[in-house]
């Protein structure tokens, strides 16, 4: 079992920057990525941004140049940088965790970005 908690998120203006945490407990050794998911009111969950244990990362188009996702692996804690914050950023933004080609995913309880005009 891995837990997931993520904190960070809040109201911004639109064009500020938030910072988000995951920290990660648990059976850690069996994760190869983790990630970052968003879902916004009556929208499907969608993926903000993933990083493997080798350091690979991906992007969804809509945050690339403004996301930045990154991990500091003596606090078994993954980031995620939010700059130039749009309104459309507004969701619940989720942490992730799971093996490639597992179908087990690990998911946080979610934390509530807003983004105001």
């Amino acid at each position: 079992q891995v837990q997931l908690v993520e904190s960070g998120g809040g109201l911004v203006q639109a064009g500020g920057s938030l910072r988000l945490f995951c920290a990660a407990s648990g059976s850690i050794f069996s994760i190869d990525i983790m990630g970052w998911y968003r879902q916004a009111p009556g929208k499907q969950r969608e993926l903000v941004a993933t990083l493997t244990s080798a350091g690979s990362t991906t992007y969804a188009d809509s945050v690339k140049g403004r996301f930045t996702i990154s991990r500091d692996n003596s606090k078994n804690t993954v980031y995620l940088q939010m700059n130039s914050l749009k309104p459309e950023d507004t969701a619940v933004y989720y942490c992730n965790a799971h093996k490639e080609g597992y179908r087990l995913h690990y998911w946080g309880q979610g934390t509530q970005v807003t983004v105001s005009t």
